[in-house]
């Protein structure tokens, strides 16, 4: 039975949840499982803009980066999404490659030694070939995932998570708009782009979805005004590394949520000098952390929550 409760219950339940996460996480084993299920459930477009308009109760995020892989959970898996939305509210993260036959896929790399028990390039073999093959976690070790297709994701999406769409170099951008439209998904899926030419076409492409847009500084803010792109269906990429808080802010004055990637360097000090280091990056003004490291992100930035934020409306707790 689905039921709306205020998020600051959904907080509580999520401190003890996130322990033992870690508990079994430090014994060498995949995350504890639960029947617990946070989510974020939005109708429409309208609803998705005023999910991503920033206010000063935002409720600061997690995005699960490649979906958030764990120890037998392989990243660019809907097994692995599901893991992570029963630690925490997420943003799924992921990457559209495409298959010689021209099915879109969830992968991140060009070849498939890395992530699958298959070889080969992905734009070199057939989807035919994806399907008999099985997803490898990042400690190379075999699970009993398949590699999902875009379309499944979507699908999967819809009253769960959002989403934002990496698309691989080889994908054409109109390949992935006319998926996201032909299974209504519209509302759930944000679309990556690293270039604001990229961006100026993803635009002309699909103006009805949300982009999430590289900008690093005050150069680029400029830069992006001149695309004509409306501020409101932008969620600012940051980068992977601290901004200043008056540059995150100039941001905020604009309504925009910023998206911190902290993948990498930054996800590596907080393992190193302890996860608090989380709250520091969402008090500098980062409302959407982007980490290799979701559950033990979400732990941590979860005391900034306030508890009767206007957003509070887009998030669910499913038992």
């Amino acid at each position: 039975m689905r039921v709306l409760i205020p998020f600051w219950c959904v907080l509580t339940a999520l401190i003890f949840i996130s322990c033992e996460s870690n508990s079994q996480k430090n014994e060498g084993s995949k995350p504890q499982e639960t029947e617990s299920i946070y989510r974020i459930q939005v109708s429409n477009l309208s609803e998705t803009k005023d999910f991503y308009t920033w206010t000063s109760d935002r409720i600061p995020l997690v995005s699960a980066h490649r979906g958030g892989p764990y120890p037998g959970f392989p990243e660019n898996a809907i097994e692995t999404f599901e893991n992570v939305l029963k630690y925490t509210p997420a943003i799924i993260e992921l990457d559209v490659a495409m298959t010689q036959d021209s099915v879109l896929v969830l992968m991140h790399d060009d070849d498939l030694d890395r992530t699958t028990n298959g070889t080969g390039k992905v734009n070199e073999v057939t989807y035919d070939y994806i399907q008999t093959l099985f997803l490898e976690d990042n400690e190379g070790k075999l699970t009993e995932f398949k590699v999902p297709t875009l379309e499944e994701a979507l699908i999967w999406s819809k009253g769960k998570a959002l989403l934002t769409v990496d698309i691989k170099r080889s994908v054409p951008f109109e390949k992935v708009v006319e998926e996201v439209r032909e299974t209504g998904s519209e509302a759930h899926a944000a679309l990556i782009s690293y270039t604001f030419p990229a961006a100026k076409k993803l635009n002309i492409l699909a103006p009805e979805l949300m982009l999430s847009v590289t900008i690093r500084n005050e150069e680029e803010i400029r830069r992006f005004e001149e695309t004509d792109i409306p501020w409101d269906r932008v969620i600012a990429f940051t980068g992977v590394a601290e901004r200043p808080k008056s540059f995150n802010e100039a941001l905020h004055e604009k309504g925009v949520f910023t998206i911190l990637g902290t993948l990498g360097n930054l996800d590596r000090s907080a393992v190193a000098r302890g996860d608090e280091l989380y709250v520091s990056f969402v008090n500098n003004g980062a409302d959407i952390l982007a980490t290799d490291r979701p559950i033990e992100a979400a732990k941590a930035i979860q005391i900034l929550h306030p508890e009767n934020s206007s957003k509070s409306k887009y998030f669910t707790h499913v038992d």
